[in-house]
């Protein structure tokens, strides 16, 4: 009898070494050798500014946070690096710093902040670290010659347009590698991969980037002071936005904790509802789903037999596929109501409701939505196989599915899943 390797989702490989995170790592260290031997050579110019906005950097890193969909950023250390690539003039006195030393102050403050983070066992992020570093290297190459060399004009007018352009080069640059990266990792597709990152990174890019410009212009006025007086307000928001990780990670555990609530009773097997999950996922991102959608499906598959509860007695193994239509419907619909009364969850009560309704409903309603279709032939094909990880089980459940595509699972959704899960 052949085995197969248990199903394993592609996002759980999202951390492992790839080709392009270490091509992305490798480029940024060879920038970060060149930076500090080409500042070694000429001198340092303007040592306190260096050590001022250097210290922000490394604070900045001290304080990174994740955004949704595990995403690094650090909003405080990105505005002092490209405020610093952005400097004119402290007081009356011009900037002299080059290219060269904006990325050799920048990647050793973000070293200096990221130090802490090893030293409690945390993982160094490196490829955050160089998207981010290449970001700034991007606007102090283009405008370090133009602000030390052939000058911009006496008005902030003047200046404006240019700085806010590199600003946005730099970001675009920063999503667009972002996007590449998670590309490879999550085997997804780069237009989804490029969306989820405009959605998730444009309102911090633009705090980012206005609170850069800020620094660059007020510390014309204010002096060194400026660094610490405009990192405030990112401050702030950084903080709103770790809370906001914090108590969304706190919602998706409270899910989980409620999925096995079923497991727990007794009325699925083990780890059904995670593997459903996972599952589902995985082939949501294999048909090019947003990452929005993907959290709903995530949240909607891992309640998807909460209606099983209102049961007298479980389904043998809790394999709803086995079940008559009318038993799947009243246990989806029960489900949606329980989901429903969080008044929060409108769209995934939904997507638990429709998941008993075939691809193609007799009465030639409105289909399905894309997440109950996809949820109903994962947990079709978990039903069938299970834990088992024999290659004859796994080849029967295709089978059958199979047959019944085009009326009850969707020809797209099978075929992704077969993909995931035939070796």
């Amino acid at each position: 009898m052949t085995a197969v390797r248990p199903y394993e989702p592609r996002s759980a490989q999202a951390h492992a070494p790839d080709s392009g995170r270490w091509l992305l790592v490798v480029f940024a260290g060879l920038l970060l050798i060149w930076s500090v031997t080409q500042t070694a050579v000429t001198g340092v110019h303007d040592v306190h500014a260096a050590l001022a906005f250097g210290a922000l950097i490394a604070f900045g890193e001290l304080l990174r946070l994740n955004l949704p969909g595990d995403r690094e950023a650090a909003p405080i250390a990105s505005a002092g690096a490209m405020g610093y690539a952005l400097l004119l003039r402290i007081g009356d006195t011009p900037a002299r710093n080059g290219a060269d030393q904006v990325i050799a102050v920048t990647a050793i403050a973000m070293i200096v902040g990221a130090l802490p983070h090893l030293a409690v066992g945390r993982p160094a992020r490196l490829t955050a670290m160089s998207a981010r570093l290449l970001a700034v290297a991007c606007v102090a190459i283009a405008f370090r010659p133009l602000a030390n060399d052939a000058g911009l004009g006496d008005r902030w007018w003047d200046e404006l347009p240019v700085m806010l352009a590199l600003v946005i080069v730099a970001w675009l640059f920063e999503a667009v590698v972002s996007a590449l990266i998670r590309t490879e990792a999550l085997r997804t597709k780069f237009a989804v991969a490029l969306g989820d990152e405009f959605r998730v990174q444009i309102p911090i890019g633009a705090a980012t980037g206005a609170s850069a410009l800020l620094i660059a212009f007020a510390a014309e006025v204010m002096g060194l002071a400026a660094v610490a007086v405009f990192a405030v307000p990112l401050l702030v928001t950084q903080v709103a936005l770790r809370r906001y990780a914090g108590i969304r990670a706190t919602y998706l555990q409270t899910v989980r904790a409620l999925a096995r609530s079923t497991e727990v009773g007794g009325y699925v097997e083990a780890g059904h509802s995670a593997r459903v999950s996972r599952l589902a996922v995985a082939v949501g991102r294999e048909l090019g789903m947003p990452e929005a959608a993907l959290l709903e499906l995530e949240y909607a598959a891992l309640m998807h037999d909460i209606g099983q509860l209102s049961l007298r007695d479980p389904v043998p193994g809790g394999a709803t596929v086995l079940v008559a239509r009318d038993e799947q419907r009243r246990i989806a619909e029960y489900g949606a109501e329980v989901i429903g009364q969080a008044r929060v969850l409108d769209t995934v009560a939904d997507i638990v409701r429709r998941q008993s309704d075939p691809c193609r409903p007799a009465d030639r309603s409105q289909p399905p939505p894309l997440s109950s279709r996809i949820i109903r032939a994962a947990n079709a094909y978990d039903d069938l196989v299970g834990s088992s990880a024999d290659a004859s089980r796994v080849a029967a459940a295709m089978e059958r599915l199979r047959l019944d595509t085009g009326a009850e699972y969707d020809p797209r959704v099978v075929e992704a899943l077969s993909k995931l899960v035939v070796p």
